[in-house]
């Protein structure tokens, strides 16, 4: 068994400026529309869960880079991070149910930070 872990914190005025001059262009190549729906959906706090989002697909693509072949086999929009019936969050990797990965995510008024964790069966030589 072997067990990858990835963390990521990023700054939500970062994503904030990206947003706002890039606009759908920038949300449609890092997002989901089920992403950007979630997100939207948060009226004020819009930016801390489109921030928290893309600390966690930096976050999971650390944790899954070890067993990539290519390290552009998984895209942003390959990777979804929805939330369960609990509202606790969830990944989904290229229309996968779920996936082996447990993610968490925090944000407060400046920061977002997620942290990935993965397990997998370990086969390789």
């Amino acid at each position: 068994m072997s067990i990858s872990c990835g963390t990521d914190i990023i700054e939500i005025e970062r994503i904030r400026r990206s947003i706002e001059k890039l606009g759908e262009k920038f949300l449609n190549e890092v997002y989901t529309d089920k992403e950007i729906q979630y997100c939207e959906s948060r009226k004020k706090q819009k930016y801390q869960h489109y921030a928290a989002r893309f600390a966690a697909k930096e976050a999971i693509f650390k944790a899954i880079s070890r067993n990539l072949k290519d390290k552009y086999e998984v895209g942003w929009k390959d990777i979804e991070v929805l939330n369960d019936e609990q509202s606790r969050p969830y990944v989904k990797i290229k229309e996968e149910k779920k996936t082996n990965i447990d993610i968490s995510i925090s944000h407060c008024k400046e920061y977002a930070v997620a942290t990935a964790v993965m397990i997998t069966e370990e086969n390789m030589k």
